[in-house]
């Protein structure tokens, strides 16, 4: 077999001699790899820098850690002890009130203000009988009118006196200077029976609960802040922030609502760090009071010092990365020349394809490949043979495109290929019936050869709904004229590759315009129905007695047996879930699909029409009863395989048919009609979407 010219060419190309010096290196392609291995070997110095660099960043990020957990875990368990302190100053305060004190009001103030020192440890003092009434309301070592006291306070009065339980309140007031907490505590006597309520009352900043000393020292780098459950702070180095949102506090503010979106509390006594971007933030609770501590500190400026290392150290790795990426690119260009050789050799292909050279006998096609033993002989081997191929592919692609101007020039029909409604190829006969040529109607919208009859809905989106329900078009469309006439065309639209909708569509178009015209006679009215453009039912049993008249008139040697004509009756199955769920008009736009479907099946082979609500019937005079079969069975497929689509749901429809044989001597259109009608209720009862084949009683 002789080899392509171009594959001659190459193998008569001289290979290249290795420059002298370089005789020592191994075989073509383990001597490039060891190349690229050593300069591997040295730029693995920078991976070592960077690990150790992020090594030596991730452990003073482990120290910070630690740090900051032993910080916050400790500032938990001081206020979690001051809490502790606070309800035992309470504690002690309640064993010293008597039952006898608390109906003697002048002797309980005489104890709350000289005889308990325990009472001075609190802003205010309350104290309430059983019945809720406020029996004494010192605050600030005076005494105040009960009608003063906070709502909120009394309400936590009234659950001690129903619970029993001693309870730490939360945050009441509303500015920093009236923060507060109160801490409760029941009076029992005898079987813990509570006989009344005392409440002590801390200012949020007092030194027995949340000094401003408590976040020093000030640093600028990091903040101590505690905060509610509820996200309100409660202590902070800017004073003007207390009582504020957490959720606002840089780097705070995202650990604050990922907590509470896990709905994840940290551990009483136990700190949790979260590491982000900018900040690091660890987290620990103070239990009876459900507060949280938390310390913020930024990384940057943690990380500062040893930043200051890092970038030494990759000033000095840079420098002898330079050297090594110097020595790196020599190599490569060295070993990547064959390969731009290879590259010129196809630019010289694309700009020769540019020019229009021809396939053989250019520049750009023959001149020189790069030789080098290994992968790139194997690519130009390859290369070589494509080219060849794709010169035999041109050439018959060549050969098909004139074909198809051939086609497209002499073919009695009107065809046009759309895409994205855009006009691409117009056969000759579709130009002449448009009164255009056929490069005047390359790239015009086919929406703009769409005429608009008077009274008619937008034609375009008529169109645009058949292909949405049916994915393919069978239907009369106006059409305007070069000289703005309207043509009425029969066409039928269908996908270029069925199911991609970017292949784009092909058109066949019928001149329809004098069929239409004798359409709109009053006869052809009287002989259609109105619905889907077939004949009536009294017009299908006319023609058929006229030709049960004609072949008796013949005689029995005028038609034979086996070609005398079928008769096909059939009932769309399922069509009533289409009128219930989609609506009538929909059931219509089945039934006018239905019999375009009909129409262009026996068009030219005999008729078709619409005998009922969804049954229709078609002669096939001539026919066989093989053939009658065959063309039962083509449209039961096309009627299984179409899936009609309403208001975004799609139906599956079926088709029943009973066929029956036009015997010789069959005289009544009754008699035959009958027989198809049973067949097609057989066909039913079977299963519904399948074919019945029966037959007519002819007298002897």
């Amino acid at each position: 077999m002789t080899p392509p010219e171009h594959v001659a060419a190459w193998e008569d190309v001289a290979p290249e001699r290795e420059p002298e010096g370089f005789a020592w290196l191994p075989g073509p392609l383990v001597g490039k790899l060891l190349a690229v291995a050593a300069l591997a070997i040295v730029l693995s110095a920078m991976l070592t820098v960077w690990v150790l660099s992020r090594a030596a960043g991730q452990e003073v990020m482990q120290r910070l850690v630690s740090q900051q957990n032993d910080e916050v875990e400790l500032v938990a368990r001081l206020l979690a002890s001051k809490i502790e302190q606070s309800q035992k100053v309470l504690a002690t305060v309640a064993e010293g009130i008597t039952p006898e004190l608390l109906e003697s009001p002048a002797s309980l103030e005489w104890l709350l203000q000289q005889g308990l020192p325990a009472v001075r440890f609190f802003d205010a003092i309350q104290v309430a009988r059983k019945d809720g009434n406020l029996a004494i309301n010192l605050r600030y070592g005076k005494l105040e009118k009960a009608s003063g006291l906070d709502p909120g306070e009394r309400d936590y009065l009234v659950r001690t006196l129903l619970d029993g339980k001693p309870l730490v309140s939360g945050l009441i007031g509303a500015t920093p200077a009236e923060a507060r907490v109160m801490f409760t505590m029941p009076l029992l006597r005898g079987e813990g029976r509570v006989i009344g309520a005392v409440a002590g009352v801390l200012r949020l900043q007092s030194q027995g609960l949340l000094p401003h000393s408590l976040a020093l020292p000030a640093r600028s780098d990091s903040q101590l802040v505690v905060f509610t459950r509820d996200g309100v702070i409660l202590a902070h180095p800017n004073m003007e922030r207390v009582l504020g949102q957490v959720a606002d506090e840089p780097g705070l503010g995202e650990a604050y609502a990922r907590w509470r979106r896990a709905d994840d509390a940290p551990l009483a006594g136990r700190a949790q760090t979260t590491v982000q971007a900018d900040h690091v933030v660890s987290l620990a609770s103070v239990p009876m009071p459900q507060w949280v501590v938390a310390r913020v500190s930024a990384s940057q400026a943690v990380l500062a010092p040893m930043q200051g290392v890092q970038r030494r150290a990759w000033a000095l790795a840079a420098a002898a990365t330079a050297l090594v990426a110097l020595l790196a690119l020599g190599a490569m260009l060295w070993i990547a020349r064959p390969l731009i050789l290879l590259r010129q050799r196809a630019r010289a292909l694309m700009d020769a394809e540019a020019a229009g050279a021809p396939a053989s006998g250019s520049a750009g096609y023959d001149g020189p490949w790069p030789h080098s033993p290994g992968e790139v002989d194997d690519v130009v081997r390859v290369c070589t043979r494509l080219l060849e191929h794709r010169r035999l592919q041109q050439r018959g692609s060549e050969a098909s495109a004139r074909q198809l101007r051939a086609v497209l020039a002499h073919v009695p029909l009107g065809i046009v290929v759309s895409r994205d409604e855009q006009v691409e190829v117009v056969s000759q006969q579709a130009g002449r019936m448009l009164g255009y040529a056929p490069a005047q109607l390359q790239g015009r919208r086919l929406t703009d050869l769409l005429a608009s009859p008077p009274g008619a809905v937008d034609v375009a989106q008529q169109v645009r709904a058949r292909f949405a329900a049916h994915g393919s078009f069978d239907g009369e469309l106006p059409l305007l004229r070069k000289d703005s006439s309207t043509l009425w065309v029969r066409a039928q639209g269908q996908l270029v590759e069925p199911g991609v909708p970017a292949s784009g569509l092909v058109w066949s178009l019928e001149d329809f315009t004098a069929e239409r015209a004798a359409r709109q006679q009053q006869s052809w009215e009287r002989a259609h129905d109105p619905l889907t453009q077939l004949l009536n039912r009294a017009e299908f049993e006319l023609r058929l007695q006229m030709l049960l008249d004609a072949r008796a008139a013949r005689g029995p040697r005028g038609v034979p047996e086996e070609d005398g004509g079928v008769l096909l009756f059939m009932d769309l199955d399922h069509f009533t879930v289409v009128n219930d769920v989609a609506g009538h008009d929909a059931g219509d736009d089945v039934l006018r699909h239905l019999a375009r479907l009909l129409e262009s099946e026996v068009r030219h082979n005999g008729w078709a029409a619409r005998v009922g609500g969804d049954e229709f019937a078609i002669v096939l005079p001539g026919s066989s009863l093989a053939r009658g079969q065959a063309v039962a069975e083509q449209l039961r497929a096309a009627v299984q395989a179409w899936e009609p689509a309403y208001g975004g749901r799609s139906f599956t429809l079926g088709l029943s048919v009973g066929l029956v044989p036009l015997a010789p001597g069959a005289h009544g259109v009754a008699a035959l009609l009958y027989a198809a009608d049973m067949a097609c209720y057989q066909a039913k009862r079977a299963g519904r979407n399948r074919i019945a084949v029966g037959s007519v009683q002819v007298p002897a």
